[in-house]
């Protein structure tokens, strides 16, 4: 069976999502001095949605839809429709063994792909408090098996040395990797490129954990709103597919921001970006570094942008085929698989007509060419290293 290479291989998923269970922060957070401004859930019409303070960050069924037939803005109702698997951890790990998968890194979903959901509570102390109960009960939920389990903890981005502390908090407790906001200017902060983060790189250098750019961390509403008024089917579709493409934004920033040559023992990680496009991009990086004399200006950098990608970044897929053997052939050890379980875009079957297909089915039909030494590397050496698994 296809399952087998997964199996065999150990193959560690490096991006997927918690489906936050609804007390997370009612449980964490008190109540009691914080009210309904602390992140929650209601039933709107019978259907399951998340609050943080008075706004509306969607809901389970939206962000869960594995196995669901329909497709946004059809979804589940709630908690008691959607698989345990999102939210169990006991049950994430049948699914898991169902798949043949050994390792799972886990993302969140209410306070954004960044943290920068919790920027809509405007109390900074809550703000802060919010994140820390987050990545409390993260590491409390990957407690289900603390070698399979890697939890990734949030990150107050908007305040640097509440980040730095707790860099060094979520390192002592069992994180695995440390979530940076990669579109930060979408909240008024400096770009990556900007020295103001030099104390952020060096903290998570200091803990050495790998340090992880998820795409949509800025505004994601056009992705329900449709305002190319093209329907809500065509819109989903169209941001979704070049959403990934964000994160060429954020490796430029941190390779030709420096960031790289400063913090070369950095690990960082491009996570749900595709790889496809990584031969083109870096090419052109390469070429416009060199045409435009960039050493003349930076003569301190070393390496060009394509070497230092090779060094320290890596990026993931999950659905790739026509484009995937080539980024593999150019970059063996920095190319990594996920599958983005239970997202409407994951490695797991879905809406009818649609191309997904179990996990172990679509590495075999997209992999089966690639040598064993170097599937080995993409399944499962490099993202053990990264994430310490065994």
């Amino acid at each position: 069976m296809s399952e087998n290479m997964l199996a065999r291989l150990r193959a560690i998923d490096t991006d997927t999502h918690i489906t936050e269970p609804p007390d997370v922060w009612t449980a964490r957070v008190s109540t009691k001095k914080w009210g309904d401004k602390v992140p929650h859930v209601k039933q709107i019409e019978g259907r399951d949605v998340w609050f943080i303070g008075d706004q509306t960050v969607g809901g389970p069924g939206y962000t869960s839809p594995a196995g669901f037939e329909g497709s946004f803005p059809e979804a589940r109702m709630g908690y008691h429709d959607i698989l345990k698997s999102a939210f169990d951890p006991k049950e994430r790990l049948v699914h898991m063994d169902e798949e043949g998968i050994h390792a799972q890194v886990l993302y969140p979903n209410v306070g954004g792909f960044g943290s920068g959901g919790f920027l809509k509570l405007g109390e900074p102390e809550l703000m802060l408090e919010c994140v820390r109960a987050y990545n409390d009960f993260l590491v409390e939920w990957c407690s289900a098996d603390s070698n399979r389990l890697v939890p990734v903890a949030a990150m107050p981005f908007w305040d640097v040395d509440a980040s730095v502390a707790e860099v060094q908090r979520a390192a002592s407790i069992g994180h695995r990797s440390i979530l940076a906001c990669s579109e930060p200017q979408a909240f008024d902060q400096p770009l990556l490129s900007d020295r103001h983060w030099d104390p952020f790189w060096a903290a998570v250098r200091d803990v050495d954990l790998p340090i992880s750019f998820h795409i949509g961390a800025g505004d994601l509403s056009d992705l329900i709103d449709d305002a190319s008024n093209i329907g809500t089917r065509a819109n989903f579709a169209r941001i979704s597919s070049r959403v990934f493409m964000q994160n060429a934004n954020c490796i430029g920033d941190l390779i030709f921001g420096g960031v790289c040559h400063r913090f070369p023992e950095l690990q960082m990680v491009s996570v749900e970006s595709g790889v496809g496009w990584l031969p083109a991009y870096l090419e052109a990086c390469d070429w416009q570094w060199a045409n435009s004399q960039v050493t003349r200006e930076h003569p301190e950098y070393d390496l060009l942008p394509s070497e230092y990608f090779k060094r320290q970044i890596y990026a993931c897929f999950w659905f790739e085929e026509n484009s995937l053997e080539r980024a593999i052939e150019l970059y063996p050890d920095n190319i990594i698989w996920e599958t983005d379980f239970p997202h409407p875009t994951c490695q797991h079957p879905g809406p009818k007509g649609g191309f997904s297909r179990r996990p172990g089915e679509y590495a075999e039909q997209a992999m089966g060419n690639v040598p064993e030494a170097t599937l080995e590397k993409v399944l499962h050496s490099t993202a053990a290293q990264l994430y310490a698994v065994r």
